[in-house]
This record gives structure tokens, sequence and C-alpha cells, in this order.
């Protein structure tokens, strides 16, 4: 059983893995590409941990787009959770091919993900299209902060070298986020920041 990790835990424990995939991960991730049998089991439950979060995050966005409403906001919301959702599904199903290639088990999907924490902390919210907005926001911020801290602990280069085009991915859907609250005419900068990383989460993510 995979043990499981709130995305708040991951930056301050580096337990489960952050997002990581990329097209062509199933291929790089052929059980010869890893060194050893050790390699392959310590890589195998980095991508299983990845996989439960693009899991987790498929479902958040489904579970939103449900909330939202059919305002000008709300389907502009929509839209770009659909981009964005998109991309989650392809890193799923990729990291399921490349946990299995490595003679891993991919954990499966669950019925719901508990969110509340953001909620709690005032960081999004499904009341409202716009905290909608800001609660994806917060879940793509901490998916680019987790994978840069787990990627590095890959045991295959070309898995790293792989992984490595899922941050700036991340990165981009939170970007894409904040570029839509400009778009209302609020006024935030689109990058706020020089690095994504626990030290400036605090200037991408946007409190209700």
């Amino acid at each position: 059983m995979i043990k499981r990790f709130s995305r708040r835990g991951i930056l301050a424990s580096g337990g489960a893995a952050g997002l990581v995939g990329a097209v062509g991960l199933a291929m790089t991730a052929s059980p010869s590409s890893a060194s050893s049998r050790s390699a392959q089991v310590n890589d195998a439950k980095i991508l299983n941990g990845a996989l439960y979060y693009e899991h987790q995050a498929i479902w958040a966005y489904q579970f939103a787009a449900g909330k939202l409403s059919n305002t000008e906001v709300g389907q502009a919301v929509l839209a770009l959770a659909k981009r964005n959702l998109a991309d989650h599904m392809a890193h799923r199903d990729v990291l399921a091919s490349a946990v299995e290639s490595l003679g891993g088990m991919p954990v499966a999907a669950e019925s719901s993900y508990d969110l509340s924490s953001y909620i709690e902390q005032g960081e999004g919210n499904i009341d409202s299209d716009v905290n909608i907005a800001k609660l994806a926001l917060a879940l793509e911020t901490d998916a680019a902060i987790a994978y840069i801290s787990e990627v590095s602990q890959l045991k295959t280069p070309a898995l790293i070298s792989a992984g490595a085009s899922i941050g700036s991915t991340e990165s981009a859907h939170a970007t894409a986020i904040r570029a839509a609250f400009v778009s209302l005419g609020v006024e935030i900068d689109y990058v706020p920041a020089s690095f994504v990383s626990a030290d400036t989460r605090p200037d991408w993510v946007l409190k209700v």
C-alpha cells in the first residue's frame, strides 16, 4: 500500500513524489534502463507516489468542474481547467506505464480525495468560480514544488531527464491560472517570483 501524504506534507518531509512525467517516459522507464533492481524499486516507488497525486489532481478538476457556474467567468475557468486536466490525464497514463515497466503495480485512483487543508487555510474553496480557480492554483503550485523535491531522488538518468519537463508544465499551469485572474482585472504578476519553491509559495498562491 502506498503511504499517503498531504501535499503540504511532501514539502516538509519529501515523502511521496510530486508529479513526474513527460511524453516518452514509459519508453525511457524500461527495466533495462535501471542500473540495478534496487534502482528500479526506488524509481517505481517515486513514480507511483507521483501517480497517486495525478489521480488526485484529475479528481479535483473533475469535481470542481461540476461546481462552476454558467457565467462568463465560470466558463473561462472551465476551459482552463479542461486544458490542465488533459495534461494530468496524459501524465497519469504515462506514469502507470512507467511503473509497470519497472516491475511495479500502479496505484489505483480513489473515489475521492481530501482537499480540506487548502480550504481551511483560505487557499481556495468550491463556493465560487474565483475560489475554485484559487484552489486549482494552490494545487498546481504544490505540484511543481513537490516535483522539484522528488525528481532528484530518481536513480535512472533517463527518468530524471524526462521528469524535468513536468516541473515547467506545472509552473505553466499555475502561471496560466494567474493569467486568468489578470484578465479578470486582478492586479497581480503572471510570474510572481524567480523560482517556484516552498520559500516563494506564498507569492504564487492567492488567498480567498
